[in-house]
């Protein structure tokens, strides 16, 4: 589940292994990573239990989460600033910081992931509700605003 369990990690992504554009993303991080600054968790992973860290699957789901190693949590696009600076684009991720851009991007991102799930194919009879495959009874509800 975690590439880089013994090195000196700056940052941890909880990413969806079933979703194809978040894979996409995933692959280029664990190349560009080739100093292993990057814990990557699979939320898809049977093994993966979010009660163990405080949280509900709903909340790994509706958002990107990511977690220093001092424990503080992180949503959004915050970490991919954080991910794309463990490998050495800070110069680009200062860019993202901009007024407008930063709330261009905030605004990009929740758009996506409101939508991620219809997008990829992963919505069934009309609502985006995902079965986990440890769970099979546990549905991952939709959004609240999702329709």
């Amino acid at each position: 589940m975690n590439g880089s369990d013994d090195a000196e990690w700056q940052v941890e992504v909880f990413y969806d292994g079933e979703c194809p554009l978040c894979l996409r993303e995933i692959k280029l991080l664990r190349w560009l990573d080739r100093k292993q600054r990057i814990r990557f968790t699979d939320i898809s992973d049977p093994s993966f239990c979010p009660a163990d860290l405080g949280k509900t699957m709903q909340e790994f789901m509706d958002e990107i989460q990511g977690r220093l190693p001092d424990g503080t949590w992180i949503l959004g696009v915050e970490v991919f600033r954080r991910l794309y600076s463990a490998v050495g684009l800070r110069p680009l991720v200062a860019l993202t910081r901009l007024p407008g851009l930063s709330q261009g991007l905030d605004l990009g991102y929740r758009f996506f992931a409101k939508n991620r799930l219809r997008w990829t194919g992963r919505c069934n009879a009309g609502t985006c509700q995902v079965m986990r495959r440890r769970e099979p009874d546990a549905p991952v509800a939709p959004p609240a605003d999702s329709p």
